[in-house]
């Protein structure tokens, strides 16, 4: 479906849970797990991925807070996996929790993975996240063993903190067939007015000349690509501060609690639960009207996030 800006939207981020066991600098700096709030059911999920995919959403992503901190994130991904014209279904996950389970989640129908991984130094990944590093090098192992490829790392840089490790992270490339994926650190949570913190992705790339531009894999992508030459992986740059990628944007969020948001750095919100209680035909237009609708561009500068971390509106 096109957008009132001739953008055709493809992509869905579903968000199952606002729940998190970490509390990543970036996004939310709470103690523990994060209350839990209202979450959509199984069938409820299923509902609206098949709404949006009959207005023409063709790849859909499963983000939280942390998906698997769901019990019945199995059945989720095997509802929305079993719809007929799906693309691609992928997950953002911390990899906490995820050893073990990274074949059942491909047997589910779940195709690749996203790892958030922020230093490869266990002392810098916990003042970053709060969390053991342990867990999830071996989810990535795992992962890879799986076959839930490209698996894709995505690493929120923080001057001072972890922007010495970009060389550490590019040669993982060498050998596996990963994407390491450097974020611009966006103004979200506690990060809204401390830009001296935040690197652009234009200054990593400068000081590395030897990377050689890719073509994109698909239309939207939010990264540029690029590559070491004879190296078996990928490094992309997604820059939502530096450069703008809107004009291309391709996708809508739907929070755990209903909410669809169409545009990250925006403050707008149509809830869903009215559409829900009703048929699959007032689902399909409350979506309709919301996509018709999504704004031209983000605009962080102006936007509070009062209510909505990271880990609510969805990674």
């Amino acid at each position: 479906m096109l957008d009132q800006f001739g953008r055709n939207i493809t992509y869905l981020r579903l968000s199952v849970t606002e729940r998190c066991q970490l509390r990543c600098t970036y996004c939310r700096v709470e103690e523990g797990i994060c209350p839990k709030a209202k979450e959509l059911s199984p069938a409820e999920y299923e509902r609206i991925v098949r709404a949006c995919m009959q207005l023409g959403i063709q790849k859909v992503r499963l983000t939280g807070g942390e998906p698997l901190l769901r019990k019945d994130i199995l059945e989720i991904v095997e509802r929305i996996a079993a719809l007929e014209g799906l693309q691609d279904l992928s997950m953002t996950t911390n990899a906490q929790m995820l050893p073990g389970k990274a074949q059942l989640l491909k047997q589910a129908g779940l195709r690749r993975l996203n790892i958030s991984l922020d230093s490869l130094k266990p002392e810098v990944f916990h003042e970053l996240t709060g969390g053991d590093i342990q867990p999830v090098l071996q989810g990535m192992e795992e992962g890879v063993e799986a076959g839930l490829l490209p698996l894709k790392l995505n690493v929120v840089l923080v001057r001072g903190i972890n922007d010495g490790e970009v060389d550490n992270f590019i040669a993982l490339t060498r050998e596996n067939p990963i994407d390491v994926r450097f974020i611009e650190l966006m103004p979200i949570g506690d990060n809204g007015e401390n830009t001296a913190r935040r690197i652009s992705n234009q200054e990593v790339m400068s000081a590395r000349p030897y990377l050689q531009p890719l073509p994109a894999r698909y239309p939207g992508q939010p990264s540029s690509d690029y590559q070491v030459p004879g190296y078996r992986g990928r490094v992309g740059f997604i820059s939502p501060i530096s450069h703008q990628f809107c004009a291309d944007c391709n996708r809508i969020r739907v929070m755990s609690d209903g909410t669809l948001r169409p545009c990250l750095g925006v403050d707008r919100e149509i809830p869903l639960s009215s559409a829900l209680a009703q048929d699959d035909e007032a689902l399909r237009e409350a979506i309709q009207t919301a996509i018709f609708k999504k704004p031209a561009a983000h605009r962080f500068e102006s936007c509070t996030f009062a209510e909505r971390n990271m880990s609510r509106i969805g990674g």
